[in-house]
């Protein structure tokens, strides 16, 4: 009788600590919901190094944190806003599809564009003067599910690009070239 009952324990404590094991991944795994402007303010956070991470992904809907070993924080974005940063250059830069808000880096660090940006209707979202981040990259947050007209100017150099914030978009834009106006 006794053995039964401390065999029944011990299959009682496996099961629960495999519950907590599986329920603790699990957890771990699943996004995390934070209102619009705390994931906003985290993403800024990254992106200008307030917060430290091995890794801070973003992609058209999640933003992936792994701060130490493999472990990793996946946060949900805004339904109605889509994340992207743009590295404007002129000599020299990098293939990017998703950015890392770590690691990614850009050739113009902490430099004034002026940044116009319209959807193809012909709507105005953008025009003002904009600085590059530290890590010199511009980071935006634009209505999802539409088509953008992108421009960026500095010092008589021009870039132009057709952008869209659909599912599965690229969220680091690292193709606007800067080049003489007259050449465009």
């Amino acid at each position: 009788m006794k053995r039964k009952i401390v065999l029944t324990s011990v299959l009682g404590a496996v099961v629960v600590v495999l519950l907590s094991v599986y329920w603790g991944n699990n957890q771990r795994n699943a996004p995390s919901k934070m209102n619009n402007q705390d994931i906003k303010q985290l993403v800024q956070d990254f992106s200008s190094g307030k917060q430290k991470a091995k890794s801070a992904s973003i992609t058209s809907n999640q933003l992936i944190v792994t701060r130490s070993g493999s472990r990793s924080v996946t946060y949900e974005l805004p339904t109605n806003e889509f994340f992207l940063s743009i590295a404007p250059y002129v000599e020299k830069t990098h293939p990017c599809a998703t950015h890392n808000l770590v690691s990614c880096r850009g050739e113009m660090v902490n430099e004034e564009f002026k940044v116009f940006i319209e959807d193809i209707e012909g709507n105005v979202l953008i025009d003002r003067s904009m600085k590059s981040q530290e890590n010199g990259f511009i980071d935006l947050w634009l209505p999802r599910d539409k088509k953008y007209n992108v421009t960026v100017e500095q010092n008589g150099k021009i870039a132009k690009s057709e952008i869209s914030t659909f599912d599965n978009d690229d969220t680091c834009i690292t193709t606007m070239h800067l080049v003489d106006n007259k050449n465009v």
